[in-house]
């Protein structure tokens, strides 16, 4: 049944929607929320993190391949989809770093990308959209250009001035920013792993990651879903050129990281309606007000 709520995801490539709020997407669906996710970038220039997957006849038909696998990701999630048809920038290398390819979306102009994007929203009409903060999650150029195509479009939506013939205005009520993978949580899962007497995949890399509490302080909202981790993984799994079933991302077992870490963590950027922090759900104010306006 429908709760009238609409939420929309915006993401860089394939397979982001499924590691950043995946398990609070199905949450969602399956309360009743439309949920529709914009992926910016076909992917093309991804890596094939699949060792099984890396193979000669699916690099020459990556594009076609990581569409499938959105595909299947798409309908595992129960979720309606939109390609704003930009071309993956790719992850420069080297020290300097290479300049980045001609045409790629990370070098298009924000007003230029916004349009497309504003398009979706008016047409979509979401109350709550979410996407990257301003580093993008990690410095991936699309992912930065992600984040200032959204807060472009957000902001840009609701204004009859802009892109007048992006269709009729709608105002987004709530802007949120993923903080998927933060010290805080893989702390817990370290540390929930090591307690069952089991190898943890994250020493290593907390030994490195410094503590910092104004980074911290950032996340707003924790959204309960631990019992939708296992559609997460599907949904996960569904991008095989991406995910190894044998990698990093299944190195806590699921049962350890529902009790450890059972919510999906978010930073709220734009509020348009009266909030109070911390939350547990994107929608909070969002159903005070619309049912007021009803009323």
């Amino acid at each position: 049944m429908s709760s009238g709520l609409r939420l929309m995801h915006v993401h860089a490539h394939p397979d982001d929607e499924s590691s950043k709020g995946a398990a609070s997407t199905a949450k969602y669906v399956a309360e009743g929320v439309d949920v529709h996710v914009v992926t910016c970038t076909g992917g093309e220039r991804g890596s094939i993190l699949n060792p099984k997957m890396d193979r000669p006849d699916v690099l020459a038909n990556i594009t076609e391949i990581r569409r499938q696998e959105m595909d299947r990701a798409r309908e595992i999630l129960g979720v309606r989809q939109d390609w704003l048809g930009f071309v993956d920038s790719g992850w420069p290398e080297g020290d300097p770093k290479p300049p980045l390819p001609e045409g790629c979306f990370a070098l298009v102009p924000v007003e230029e990308a916004a349009e497309p994007l504003v398009r979706l929203i008016r047409d979509f009409k979401p109350h709550v959209m979410t996407t990257y903060d301003e580093n993008g999650g990690y410095p991936h150029p699309d992912h930065v250009m992600c984040h200032k195509v959204s807060v472009a479009a957000f902001e840009a939506a609701g204004d009859p001035d802009r892109y007048p013939e992006a269709g009729e205005p709608w105002q987004p009520l709530k802007l949120y920013y993923h903080h998927s993978f933060h010290r805080e949580r893989t702390q817990a899962l370290h540390d929930a792993m090591v307690a069952r007497g089991l190898e943890s995949p994250y020493a290593e890399r907390l030994a490195e990651w410094k503590p910092d509490p104004v980074h911290a302080a950032r996340i707003t909202t924790r959204v309960p879903c631990a019992e939708y981790f296992p559609l997460r993984d599907r949904a996960l799994l569904a991008h095989a050129t991406q995910i190894d079933p044998e990698g990093a991302w299944f190195a806590c077992p699921l049962e350890v990281h529902q009790e450890a870490w059972p919510t999906e963590d978010y930073e709220l950027a734009r509020s348009l309606v009266d909030v109070e922090t911390p939350e547990d759900d994107l929608f909070a104010g969002v159903r005070e007000a619309l049912a007021t306006m009803k009323s």
